[in-house]
């Protein structure tokens, strides 16, 4: 089975211009995010894709691979999409699964890959999955920049959201839970998911996923017990600077 790994990544991030290449423990964060993926042994092929010049030369001068693709994205998903399409023409090569890990996750680890990528081998009626992750904190649950989600009794997504879901307090007999961006894509779902029409709930929270459930299509939720936090401000890339200084300690 061919299983491709895209970072999209893109500089002009809103809330963090620049983001990808803002220094973490030395060095940049995209890097940290290409070395961690590129070494779960399920992957054919790992690279980064972007519209950026600046993240190219810089992954190629670390011995990665990129693919150049177009400004014109709002989605990640979409700029997988057409990277896959690019990928696949260039290497004359058809893949089967496409894992997207967001360029701001750089504390994704080999095992979180293989845990998505191996529930996409062992039930082929599985179409996407993203991990899920226990939240810990009420600062994290109100956090905007966390993407809360709740599932039904299957472990399909009911609904994403960047307000605190399933409500502000904590309920009892509910756990607080949040999308971890590693996201396998069966190939033709991804294909598919650019050829929809992007849905008003998608563009309301900004979140990839809400496409397929406004769509009427499932997103398997795979729990993980793996720690990871994304890096959405300057403040969070010091938090998970001091958080991965404690993984090597």
């Amino acid at each position: 089975m061919n299983i491709i790994a895209i970072i999209p990544a893109r500089m002009g991030s809103s809330r963090f211009p620049g983001k990808p290449m803002a220094l973490l423990a030395g060095k940049p964060m995209i890097r940290h995010v290409y070395e961690r993926v590129s070494r779960c042994p399920l992957l054919s092929k790992t690279v980064v894709a972007t519209c950026d010049q600046e993240i190219v030369q810089y992954i190629h001068s670390i011995g990665g691979e990129t693919i150049l693709t177009g400004r014109h994205h709002e989605r990640a998903s979409d700029r997988c999409a057409e990277a896959l399409l690019l990928m696949e023409n260039r290497d004359q090569i058809t893949y089967d699964i496409v894992v997207m890990v967001q360029g701001d996750e750089p504390m994704t680890s080999p095992a979180m890959i293989a845990e998505a990528v191996q529930a996409m081998m062992d039930d082929p009626d599985i179409l996407v999955a993203n991990l899920l992750g226990d939240i810990n904190s009420v600062s994290e649950f109100e956090d905007r920049n966390c993407i809360k989600v709740v599932c039904d009794l299957r472990g399909n997504a009911l609904y994403f959201s960047r307000e605190p879901i399933p409500t502000r307090g904590i309920v009892e007999h509910a756990t607080m839970l949040k999308q971890v961006c590693v996201m396998p894509f069966r190939r033709e779902f991804l294909l598919k998911y650019t050829e929809m029409q992007p849905t008003p709930l998608e563009t309301a929270e900004s979140i990839d996923m809400m496409r397929v459930l406004e769509h009427g299509m499932s997103v398997r939720m795979i729990p993980t017990k793996h720690q990871t936090f994304s890096v959405d401000t300057r403040n969070d890339l010091v938090n998970v600077e001091k958080l991965l200084n404690s993984e090597s300690d």
